[in-house]
């Protein structure tokens, strides 16, 4: 029988595979630069009817939650001004806000302080068939409370550590938890901060937290890969949104998050309207009986 030949004993051969190797890797490379710096604007047209198709979809997956049982847990995390928010809310604009809730907390009180740190975050995990997004999370304590000192070296590592065995205990127990990271250039950033420094409606998103990320970027930016370091878990790993284009960010991370649950279309058949009760026997009171609200329009 034979030897087979390796490519090693063909010249010509090695030398052709050799050069479509390099053409594959510079054709990789140019797709994955043309990828990141998207350079075309979404269209608008195109992005408000993905953005249907994908709301529907997600109405599809929280009747799937709750017809299962399913207890989801979507973490938003990154970079103020990265576009979290724009995000959740589209989101959850099409769904049940008593299936699917946001939770967003403020700082913690004193007596918080004195719990055990994840305490007051495991108030708020979903029961069966719900949906919980948390709009930051216990995530603080190695983003913001690392950078700006609101914690100890020593509660820091301590979270550091039993994190990821916090996580791995979630989903053990049966929850689906799923984390996003919003990544956002210095540049974007600037500049959807001075948009909200513009519009009066939306300066309220602007807290002394946020400008002071400005001066501590890079801190941050440790902090972020310090705690990519510990916690980017096989069980519960980030996923990271390139959000420099709110549109695009938007519906990848959307488009993803449906991949992440298989389900199946639980909608309902057309329901038909019922006609209405007769009025036989009931007397409508005066109209100047009511207050109405003023008809400023």
């Amino acid at each position: 029988m034979g030897k087979k030949k390796s490519n090693r004993d063909n010249p010509k051969q090695s030398e052709a595979l050799a050069d479509s190797d390099v053409a594959r890797k510079k054709s990789s490379k140019q797709k994955n630069e043309k990828v990141k710096s998207n350079p075309t604007k979404l269209n608008g047209k195109f992005y408000e009817k993905e953005l249907r198709r994908l709301q529907i979809e997600l109405v599809k997956l929280q009747e799937w939650v709750k017809h299962e049982g399913l207890k989801v847990v979507v973490i938003f995390e990154g970079r103020d001004a990265a576009g979290k928010g724009g995000v959740i809310k589209r989101i959850t604009e099409s769904l049940n806000p008593r299936i699917v809730r946001v939770v967003a907390l403020p700082a913690p009180t004193e007596r918080e302080r004195t719990q055990w740190y994840f305490q007051r975050y495991v108030a708020h995990l979903p029961a069966a068939g719900e949906i919980v997004l948390f709009d930051r999370s216990w995530y603080n304590r190695a983003g913001v409370e690392r950078v700006m000192g609101f914690c100890t070296e020593e509660e820091y590592r301590e979270f550091l550590r039993s994190c990821p065995e916090f996580e791995r205990m979630l989903v053990r127990s049966g929850i689906v938890l799923i984390k996003y990271w919003f990544s956002v250039s210095d540049e974007e950033q600037e500049r959807r901060f001075q948009a909200r420094i513009d519009d009066r409606t939306k300066r309220w998103k602007l807290s002394p937290m946020d400008l002071g990320s400005r001066t501590h970027w890079v801190e941050y930016s440790r902090a972020k890969d310090e705690m990519f370091k510990f916690t980017d878990i096989k069980q519960a790993p980030w996923w990271v949104v390139d959000s420099d284009d709110k549109r695009r960010a938007r519906l990848n991370c959307i488009a993803h998050l449906l991949s992440m649950i298989p389900f199946e279309d639980l909608t309902p058949e057309p329901i038909e309207l019922p006609s209405p009760q007769d009025e036989i026997g009931y007397v409508r009171p005066p109209m100047s009986d009511q207050t109405f609200v003023p008809e400023a329009y």
